[in-house]
């Protein structure tokens, strides 16, 4: 998106929030279940509070969370770690750079936690703040006192970076870039759990701002080729492979529509109209099985594509450059 388009819809925060509030998935927020044992999934309160999920993985002597969240997420989640463990947080994983992701750095770091993630969180970090820092209202971020992010204090780019102490092997992928440059998934080849942030989310979740989203489906394929039992999203309920093949399949859809109108001769404002005459949906012909993605930000995410097709390059670069 461009940066007057932006505009159009609101700000960077107001457009993820605008995209979250459309859900149909039954939310839990703030509930903690048990995946497998010693696996935790915690579901962020994203309506109220804008928090993503975390995952904690219970190793031999210490545990590692999936995803740093808001600050005030990253103290709920600790609050609920402590609960299940006794263990110290010795690792926190960014699966990305957004702030509902990783803002809440400083305070896992100032807790003894090493943050942990793929180079690409933290050059999508540079490239995006602190602009985004100060930009936010968040009450949470500001009493942090802080002029920008923190961004991970140790980062890999070798695929997979690998943790394994003996009684767990925990996986840490970079399969491409989809919702960000870095986007990072997390496996457990023997229980067969696979956390996957923002690149792949359980229903109508999806910013495409940071995208790639003509690779998006690519990702989704390559993170879908391991042995999987359990998806574990950044928003939306946990389930099986089902969310994987969906979530690449949404992206394919909207992708083939929105060239089709272009195709058509229809631009970008013809498709703002048909977000507000709400028969976008019907335009873009998606099938029954794409519903669970299809939300209120559909015309903000059709922009996306069309724009993403129309420069021929990925619409991160559009909007934060190379």
């Amino acid at each position: 998106m461009t940066h007057g388009r932006i505009l159009v819809f609101g700000s960077f925060a107001a457009l993820i929030v605008s995209v979250f509030f459309t859900s149909g998935i039954t939310a839990q927020p703030n509930t903690v279940q048990q995946i497998v044992p010693g696996v935790w999934f915690r579901e962020g309160d994203i309506k109220k509070e804008g928090h993503c999920n975390n995952i904690i993985i219970e190793m031999k002597d210490y545990l590692i969370v999936v995803d740093a969240n808001f600050p005030s997420g990253a103290r709920l989640a600790a609050a609920d770690a402590k609960k299940l463990s006794s263990k110290p947080i010795k690792y926190v994983f960014d699966t990305h750079h957004h702030g509902d992701h990783a803002y809440g750095n400083a305070v896992w770091t100032e807790m003894g936690a090493t943050t942990l993630a793929y180079v690409g969180v933290a050059q999508e970090m540079k490239r995006y703040e602190p602009q985004r820092w100060s930009e936010t209202n968040r009450p949470d971020v500001k009493e942090l006192n802080r002029a920008t992010a923190e961004p991970p204090k140790q980062t890999f780019d070798k695929t997979p970076f690998v943790l394994d102490d003996g009684t767990r092997r925990v996986e840490f992928h970079f399969f491409g870039w989809a919702h960000t440059r870095g986007d990072g998934f997390v496996y457990l080849p023997k229980e067969q759990v696979l956390a996957t942030g923002d690149a792949i989310v359980n229903g109508a979740f999806n910013f495409m701002g940071d995208g790639h989203v003509a690779n998006w489906p690519k990702v989704a394929d390559a993170a879908g080729k391991r042995k999987i039992k359990h998806v574990l999203p950044g928003h939306g309920r946990p389930g099986g492979t089902e969310i994987i093949t969906g979530q690449g399949k949404f992206m394919k859809e909207i992708y083939a529509g929105v060239r089709s109108l272009i195709k058509s001769g229809k631009s970008a404002d013809d498709i703002q109209k048909l977000g507000m005459a709400k028969t976008l949906e019907a335009a873009l012909k998606f099938s029954p099985s794409s519903k669970n993605w299809i939300g209120d930000g559909l015309a903000g995410q059709a922009i996306v594509v069309h724009e993403e097709i129309s420069q021929k390059k990925p619409h991160g670069e559009i909007a934060g450059g190379k």
